[in-house]
């Protein structure tokens, strides 16, 4: 790994969390790897070897952790990565594209060599496509093994190993120790799936968990008095598909929040996990934005790009939410939900129905979506996108080209700019999104017209989301600035 060998290891020395997950330590003297926080004795210099990913560490035979657990390790943000492509090479490598697909599969699906996979690979993580998959995997086992009770079978199906035997092999080959001793040792408890995502502090849990409670939809999600965050999730598809709930539950102290899943959900933990970590933008690498968008997010360096965990439901979402206030978009999701979701018996007496499939509402006509309320151009406009879905005339997973698929998206009628971008913006996580239509936005900005507002958002690239963010959250922002006059000569 090039780079700065004094630089990581003075970060090991303080344990600096700004470093989590961006660089990880194998100890020649142990064989062990630890991410920078680890609460261990910091080994002597010269027997550090430092890493961009657990893969490139495992790959030259260390082991991880037990104390501070690798796998726990926030990912990486998107401009982190050589590209858009390279995120969505992830994510589907942690959906298990790789389990049954090849890496010339992969870079296919990705519009891009083989060779040029591999060789971005490399240059972001210091390993291949396989051995990235291979650790995602048993880190993935050693998560389960060590925070639940589930049998080894179960452990293995869900970390996405064909057979129970192969999962033994590559474990005790890798580890040099089996599922079984390590279970010894698990704090795993019995009452269900309880499991841990890290992300770098700051983290403003109060805003976003105040963004997420008034867009609750009844019966959907919901934010309780006691700061927990429920909502129902269908994973998998096909004949794969499951459905149940999750319980969402910030540690501030230890940064990092507690995920309870529902044990119907058991076989796809990984892919609740991802969709968790992309709702809660725990990838985020705050320090980075602060640098970048600087006196505008000094005063909330903790906000976070709210995402979500169906891009479908974002995107009704989005739709409904045209011209109307926060809530009655909320009411009119919920009345969506009631009326054409599936019902579900959950633990908790607020959460009841999924939100429908795509599937299901490109069979609705525009008039049944009227009856509840909803404006006959906005539910032609849902019913519209739907269909598009179903027909494979637009991607809302996995979305590669960003300014491809809003075009799209804006070709259906009654979906204009603003809503494709807040579609890019919440349902695909593009942190260079930017509104610079939005009534809000234009308010910070008076007297300028949209496009000399996007002309000056353009010192905040990558970042353009979250400095959509802090301008919604800080109305006084134009009048703190040193000469509020320069913002209209700058533009």
């Amino acid at each position: 790994m090039n780079g700065d060998q004094t630089l990581w290891y003075a970060a090991l020395k303080a344990r600096d969390p700004k470093f989590d997950g961006r660089i990880f330590v194998g100890v020649s003297s142990t064989g062990i790897y630890c991410r920078p926080v680890c609460s261990a004795r910091t080994p002597k210099a010269e027997n550090c070897h430092f890493y961009p990913s657990a893969a490139a560490a495992e790959r030259d035979g260390y082991r991880p952790c037990l104390k501070c657990r690798p796998e726990l390790a926030p990912g990486l943000s998107v401009v982190d990565l050589s590209g858009r492509y390279i995120q969505v090479a992830i994510r589907l490598i942690e959906q298990g594209f790789l389990n049954s697909h090849s890496c010339e599969e992969l870079a296919a699906r990705l519009g891009i060599s083989d060779r040029q996979l591999r060789r971005v690979f490399a240059a972001s993580f210091g390993a291949s496509p396989v051995e990235y998959a291979q650790s995602c995997r048993l880190l993935q086992a050693k998560r389960l093994l060590m925070d639940t009770r589930l049998p080894l079978a179960e452990v293995a199906l869900s970390a996405g190993f064909s057979s129970l035997r192969r999962f033994n092999e590559l474990f005790s080959a890798r580890y040099r120790m089996t599922p079984s001793s390590l279970r010894t040792q698990s704090t795993g408890q019995d009452d269900g799936l309880t499991l841990f995502l890290s992300y770098r502090p700051p983290y403003d849990w109060p805003w976003m968990m105040r963004f997420l409670a008034s867009r609750a939809v009844d019966g959907v999600d919901c934010v309780t008095a006691e700061g927990h965050y429920l909502r129902s999730l269908r994973a998998g598809s096909g004949e794969t598909a499951a459905w149940g709930w999750i319980r969402v539950v910030p540690e501030e102290k230890r940064s990092r929040v507690r995920v309870q899943v529902a044990p119907a959900l058991t076989r796809h933990v990984p892919e609740v996990l991802r969709r968790v970590r992309q709702l809660l933008d725990l990838d985020a690498d705050p320090q980075a934005i602060l640098n970048d968008l600087r006196e505008l997010a000094a005063d909330s360096p903790g906000l976070r790009l709210p995402g979500c965990v169906d891009a479908f439901e974002q995107s009704v979402r989005a739709i409904l939410g045209q011209v109307v206030s926060v809530r009655m978009a909320a009411r009119f999701a919920g009345e969506v939900a009631r009326c054409w979701g599936q019902a579900i018996e959950t633990p908790f007496g607020e959460i009841t129905h999924l939100f429908p499939e795509a599937r299901t509402l490109a069979q609705v006509a525009p008039e049944e979506l009227k009856s509840i309320g909803i404006p006959l151009r906005r539910a032609a406009s849902v019913v519209l996108l739907a269909a598009a879905v179903c027909e494979g005339r637009l991607s809302l997973d996995n979305v590669l080209d960003v300014e491809g698929q809003i075009a799209v998206l804006t070709a259906i009628p009654g979906i204009g700019k603003w809503t494709a971008t807040y579609v890019a913006m919440r349902a695909w996580s593009w942190p260079d999104a930017f509104l610079q239509d939005d009534y809000l936005i234009k308010q910070r900005f008076p007297g300028m017209t949209p496009g000399k507002i996007a002309r000056y958002a353009e010192r905040w690239r990558p970042w353009r989301a979250y400095a959509t963010l802090h301008l919604w959250h800080n109305d006084n922002w134009l009048q703190q600035q040193p000469a509020a006059t320069a913002v209209n000569g700058d533009a």
